[in-house]
């Protein structure tokens, strides 16, 4: 066990103050960020695992999708909806039963995941009938919060603004690897959607291309930049401020909406008014309001049949390429599952058929329901 005592270089605005990096016993990096003050370390640095896996995933070319598909079959083994007692991401109170996070004082926590599907160690990728290729990247396990009973919505908002900086601040870091082109942070909330672990956490996924969906984002505000000389998201934006049906939250600088176009019922897309490409180019102000934005969807899902609500949160941003993106606007998504009361929205024929969306409901129909639920962010 060893801890990374260097100095970082003074924060910028975007960057979170308090950081303290360390390595974990089976080699696995990990960062503690601090809200409010410097993080304190009261014990060991743990791992549930004394010595490192080695993981070694592969990506193969699918021909006919024009795409790459990794491979990590050592992923079965990660653990799987335990019971609290034995919650890997708790802190640490028994050194004898270690777990993921240490005791101490800090507030979201960021380690490497043990079963990665990409790795920086990835090497020599098996033949098949098709290309392979080793399955470099990064795969990080974002804790919100060391409180297990808690949600990403009912975190204070210093805390939420925190959490956009640590998003900012692993970008960065992944980026300044040289070979990452896109950071995609996201939340799996809810067994409905497949998530493992209840506590409350997300996961970030860097990848040696920029994957598929984003891609064709990236297309289309880059035709739409080039026609238009705007943002694509920011014409949009503007147009659903205008016209107002389908606002969640509309602040000074950022916004929440129920899309024109959304896929999914209760689809919300969070976002900043004006460009911003990357979550290290919010200024203050910015990122003040986009936690806004994002702890009123956060509770208003929840509110909406009070109970807590599942949701796939993926937050989009500018690939990492060292080049200008005037064209790209960094924004999260929401797609829930949920249709009804009672029932389940599941992709089926032709949506994973043909790859296009049925909707049986309208999204203005959505948003009012969003928009009567009464919330409170002090």
């Amino acid at each position: 066990m060893e801890q990374d005592q260097h100095q970082p270089p003074p924060p910028t605005p975007a960057s979170p103050q308090y950081t303290l990096d360390l390595t974990k016993p089976d080699g696995r990096a990990m960062t503690l960020y601090g809200c409010g003050g410097p993080v304190r370390l009261d014990g060991p640095v743990p791992s549930p695992f004394p010595d490192p896996l080695h993981a070694n995933p592969h990506l193969r070319w699918h021909p006919m999708r024009g795409e790459w598909i990794t491979y990590a079959a050592y992923r079965q083994g990660r653990t799987f909806l335990p019971p609290p007692e034995y919650n890997p991401l708790a802190v640490c109170v028994d050194p004898a039963n270690p777990t993921e996070l240490p005791a101490g004082d800090y507030a979201i926590a960021v380690f490497e995941n043990r079963f990665p599907s990409l790795s920086p160690e990835a090497h020599d990728p098996p033949s098949a009938l098709v290309d392979t290729a080793p399955g470099n990247g990064l795969c990080e396990v974002v804790v919100f919060t060391t409180d297990p009973k808690a949600s990403l919505g009912a975190l204070p908002l210093p805390q939420i603004e925190l959490l956009l900086q640590v998003w900012g601040d692993r970008t960065s870091r992944a980026a300044a690897r040289g070979d990452i082109r896109y950071v995609l942070p996201f939340e799996n909330r809810g067994a409905e959607v497949g998530v493992t672990l209840h506590h409350p956490h997300g996961q970030i996924y860097a990848y040696p291309f920029v994957p598929p969906v984003p891609a064709r984002m990236q297309a289309m505000q880059e035709e739409f930049h080039a026609k238009h000389g705007r943002a694509l998201l920011a014409d949009m934006v503007q147009k659903h401020m205008a016209a107002g049906d389908n606002m969640v939250y509309q602040g000074q600088h950022a916004v929440a909406f129920v899309p024109a176009c959304a896929r999914y019922p209760y689809e919300v897309w969070v976002s900043t008014i004006e460009p911003v490409a990357y979550f290290s180019d919010l200024s203050e102000a910015q990122r003040a309001d986009l936690a806004r934005a994002l702890k009123t969807v956060l509770l208003k899902y929840d509110g909406l049949w009070q109970r807590p609500f599942p949701y796939l949160m993926a937050w989009y941003q500018a690939p990492t390429d060292g080049k200008p993106h005037p064209e790209s606007m960094l924004h999260a998504t929401f797609s829930p599952p949920y249709r009804t009361r009672d029932r389940l929205k599941y992709l089926a024929g032709t949506e994973l058929g043909a790859g296009m969306f049925a909707m049986d409901v309208l999204p203005e129909e959505k948003a009012r329901e969003l928009q009567q639920v009464q919330v409170s962010l002090d």
